[in-house]
This record gives structure tokens, C-alpha cells and sequence, in this order.
């Protein structure tokens, strides 16, 4: 049985999330899952990178399976572009060694958080930011941010209540940037737990509108609170970069 590796675009706006649910037909991975099964004549079962949330997109999405056919990579990806939805997009479909494995086999992930900061409307991008009008202190952002890169216990930034799994993740890299209206949160880290980023993104804007003091961030983490960090930012400003493996 040959193993295959995809990299995957998609805007989120209409599904429910990456992740296959019952009896619910708007969501990526059930959408390639059934594509794949019609073009290959068999029960197929994909796994992503990771679970982008409901309303979330990606630009960088790994995904991998497994399948008995004799067809080159070449043509599946042809058939498989002609016959999904144009909100799902296939960038790249390679044979992969035995062993990987889109969600196990990754080291890192990079997501890209935008946000409008104008109280004029961005008609044509209002799918893919958070319009959030209003002054932002980009100088507190990045002395808050700061405190989140390392490796930490990021309990109080996850949504998941009964998460019983390490909440231990290191981030690498967060950088803020304002281009022209728009200011960008890009994160780096080994692995994200469920909401994390746009919980981050959350807590770092009421730090940016002077709704909590900028060394406020060390407390948060140690507390293991949820309600001690900020709002979770709206899915649709969120976007998965790219994955990383060895």
C-alpha cells in the first residue's frame, strides 16, 4: 500500500473545521476523504497536520493517506483538482515514505493571524481579517509578546477544558507588523493547543486597547486559567502558513 503526502489551500469561510464529523458534510477533511474514495474505489482516511478550526484557513496544510493504486502521483492530483470544490485547492500531491505521517511525523507549524485595524471596510479581504477599529499599542503587543516566546505551560491559553494531554509547547518565533492598515501576528512553534493562537491573539489585543498591563502575560501562564487570558479571537483571521517535518 503506497503512502501519500499533500499540501493543501483552503478557505475555510463555509466548513465546520479540518476535522470529519458525523452526519455533518462541511468540513475539509470529509471533503477529500469522499473525493478520494469516489476517484480510488476505496475507503480512504485522511490525516491532517493539525485541526484548523470552523472558519479558519490554510495556505499550508499537510495531509497524508493511504491507498492501493497503480495511478501516477501526477494524474490523482489532476482528477482530484477536477473534482473538488474551488474553496479546496491540492498544491503539491507526493508519494512519502512508509513512515510518515502528516500529524505525527510534523516539528513546527506557522500560522499568520491579520486584523484589520480601520473603521473602513476591507470588502473584498472581510473574509480572511477581524476588522477591529481603534488605536493598537504595538509597542505594549511586543513587550507582551516577548514573555510568550520559550517554552511554557500554555494551559490558560487553550479552550479545551478536559485537555489531559502536556500543555507544554515552545514558541519560537511571534512577530507583530503593521502593513498599511493591517497588523499581522505571525507564530512559530512546535505544536498549538486547541485555540491557542487565537486565544494569544486575543490577549495581546486588549494588552494593545490598554484593557490589561503588558507584563501581565507571566501571571497568566502560571494561574493555568483559561478565564485568566483574553477573549479567543474570531476564526476568520486566522490562517495555517505552513508545516514543518525533519
Amino acid at each position: 500500500m503506497r503512502n501519500f503526502r499533500m499540501v493543501l489551500a483552503y478557505d475555510g469561510t463555509r466548513y465546520r473545521g479540518w476535522q470529519r464529523l458525523p452526519g455533518a458534510d462541511e468540513t475539509i477533511q470529509g471533503k477529500l476523504e469522499a473525493a478520494l474514495s469516489r476517484l480510488l474505489e476505496q475507503p480512504v482516511e485522511l490525516h491532517g497536520s493539525g485541526r484548523t478550526d470552523a472558519g479558519a484557513h490554510a495556505a499550508g496544510q499537510v495531509a497524508s493517506f493511504r491507498a492501493e493504486t497503480a495511478l501516477p502521483c501526477g494524474e490523482l492530483l489532476r482528477q482530484l483538482r477536477r473534482v473538488l470544490p474551488g474553496d479546496i485547492g491540492v498544491l503539491e500531491l507526493t508519494e512519502a515514505p512508509p513512515r510518515f505521517h502528516a500529524r505525527l511525523s510534523a516539528v513546527g507549524k506557522t500560522y499568520v493571524y491579520r486584523v484589520w485595524n480601520s473603521e473602513t471596510p476591507n470588502v473584498f479581504e472581510r473574509r480572511y481579517v477581524y476588522q477591529l477599529p481603534g488605536t493598537l499599542d504595538a509597542a505594549a503587543m511586543e513587550r507582551a509578546a516577548a514573555d510568550l516566546l520559550g517554552t511554557h505551560d500554555f494551559l490558560a491559553f487553550c479552550s479545551n477544558k478536559h485537555f489531559k494531554k502536556s500543555p507544554v509547547r515552545t514558541i519560537t518565533a511571534l512577530r507583530i507588523e503593521r502593513v498599511g492598515e493591517e497588523i499581522r501576528f505571525t507564530v512559530t512553534g512546535d505544536g498549538f493547543l486547541y485555540n491557542m493562537v487565537r486565544i494569544l491573539v486575543g490577549t495581546l489585543l486588549e494588552i494593545g486597547q490598554h484593557r490589561r498591563p503588558p507584563d501581565c502575560i507571566p501571571a497568566i501562564l502560571a494561574g493555568r486559567r483559561r478565564e485568566n487570558a483574553g477573549e479567543t479571537a474570531p476564526a476568520r483571521g486566522l490562517c495555517l502558513m505552513e508545516v514543518y517535518y525533519p
